[in-house]
């Protein structure tokens, strides 16, 4: 290499781990890896509510570099794939390099010495030729804005960090939301409760789960035949490649699953309210057998009617029901949009990240904006659809193929040109806009207020693989390193 890059990743989940063991594959090696939790993990570290798991197949959510031959199950819990990830780090020396419980709070570039300098929520600075945000969508608490929540004499938690000491014997409780965390971790409390309140907004669409265990026999032969798990991952990829644009008959085979799998409610009245009224893929799809059935139990109890506020003791509805409860999830996600912008990012000439993504996240695949020179970001804008360790793996090896770059033409830094960023977003807006069941009008967290999805990638696995391993510095303005 010409010059030696200091580098620095922020966040040490799946995205910060991939970058860190393609950045140190390629022989860079001064990196650091910044992590404002105590471990690596990222959302499977800090998101522990029971119940979770991974609605990508095992197999094919491990990095293709670390095949994994001992996973138990077909759709692992959090706990496993939080032990992987810690593997992952360990054994490709990640280690060495981490600052844990090291929050990075800003970013400023410094057009003079062409470097971007940090700012710690310890009040630290320190230099870097290249930053990655790893920080990716998962990392801001979304809670619900209801009047009266922060004065409730209960018990109140989010369910992505849980309070694992919360005991729910005889007690009543409201869980709000009936989305991803929701129909995972109410199965695994239903029956510690004394009552149990589900407030739905939306009914989503949830297919049935088919989990089956991976024995030690199984797993043996998986560690003794390599090829049987590249067989699998190939398999599994096919399959999701021919799910995730979502064509007619991926639609309708997917709402055909979830209203099979809504039979297992007995009582027609309750099916028809837990039945979505928006086409199947306008939210999220949901992956579980174990929901519908808790309706079936006597204690618990499925509100339709909005939430108007919070009394004391007690949870109202529009209806004008008052239900005294003990506890109160809430089960509401993560501010998913927010990307790089969840931290304080300046970049060339004073420009904010925050300010040029007023109407929306906007990246050149999701990887580079422009006015932000030498700043990558791992699951940045619109780049979530199907595994997204295979999404990430496609970015680390992006981010390496233009640091080679860099290296060959002694640059100093090099920044996606403006009009190379909105041609290519206009087009991904365009084919966005194709994709009819995004754009039905449900309730998603696919888009800002502003009407722009930020968040999907409306194509193939494949065709964004092939998008990031081209390497073109006519698309880019530039700087030679000094003489």
């Amino acid at each position: 290499m010409s010059r030696a890059r200091r580098i620095a990743i922020i966040g040490a989940g799946p995205g910060g781990i991939c970058a860190g063991v393609r950045l140190q594959q390629a022989g860079y090696s001064d990196i650091t890896v910044f992590e404002k939790s105590a471990n690596v993990g990222g959302t499977w570290h800090n998101t522990r509510y029971p119940g979770l798991a991974c609605d990508v197949q095992s197999h094919l959510y491990a990095f293709s570099f670390a095949p994994n031959p001992h996973w138990s199950r077909t759709y692992v819990t959090q706990p496993e794939i939080l032990a992987y990830m810690q593997a992952v780090a360990d054994r490709f020396g990640l280690s060495p390099l981490l600052r844990l419980n090291t929050k990075v709070t800003g970013a400023e570039w410094d057009e003079a010495c062409a470097q971007w300098r940090l700012t710690t929520d310890a009040g630290e600075e320190s230099a870097y030729d290249i930053v990655i945000s790893a920080i990716g969508m998962f990392n801001d608490l979304a809670w619900p804005d209801i009047p009266g929540l922060a004065d409730f004499k209960g018990t109140v938690f989010h369910a992505a960090p849980w309070k694992p000491d919360h005991d729910f014997s005889n007690r009543r409780v409201s869980v709000i939301g009936s989305a991803a965390s929701a129909v995972q971790f109410v199965p695994e409390i239903a029956a510690k409760t004394a009552q149990l309140y589900v407030h739905q907004r939306s009914a989503p669409w949830i297919s049935p789960k088919s989990d089956p265990l991976y024995d030690e026999a199984a797993q043996a032969r998986f560690a003794a035949q390599p090829g049987l798990v590249d067989a699998i991952r190939e398999k599994l990829y096919k399959g999701i490649e021919a799910f995730v644009t979502l064509g007619e008959e991926q639609l309708a085979q997917g709402a055909q699953a979830g209203l099979t799998n809504l039979l297992a409610v007995r009582d027609e009245a309750l099916r028809s309210k837990l039945t979505p009224t928006s086409p199947f893929g306008c939210m999220r799809p949901l992956l579980t057998s174990d929901y519908y059935p808790v309706f079936n139990r006597d204690n618990v109890e499925l509100v339709t009617s909005p939430i108007v506020g919070v009394v004391a003791d007690r949870v109202v509805t529009e209806d004008g029901v008052h239900r005294p409860v003990d506890t109160i999830i809430c089960a509401t996600g993560y501010h998913v949009r927010r990307f790089l912008s969840a931290i304080a990012v300046t970049g060339r000439r004073g420009r904010r990240i925050v300010d040029d993504w007023r109407d929306g996240a906007e990246a050149y695949l999701g990887l580079l904006t422009t006015g932000y020179p030498n700043l990558f970001q791992m699951y940045g804008p619109n780049t979530n659809n199907g595994s997204i360790t295979f999404m990430l793996e496609c970015q680390a090896e992006f981010i390496v193929n233009h640091l080679e770059m860099m290296d060959r033409q002694d640059l100093a830094w090099i920044d996606v040109k403006a009009d190379v960023q909105a041609r290519y977003n206009h087009g991904l807006r365009c084919d966005l806009e194709q994709v009819t069941v995004w754009n039905a009008g449900c309730h998603n967290y696919y888009r800002e207020p502003s009407g722009r999805n930020v968040t999907q990638w409306p194509h193939t696995m494949t065709a964004y693989r092939d998008a990031c391993a081209a390497v073109d510095q006519a698309i880019f303005d530039a700087a030679a390193v000094s003489a």
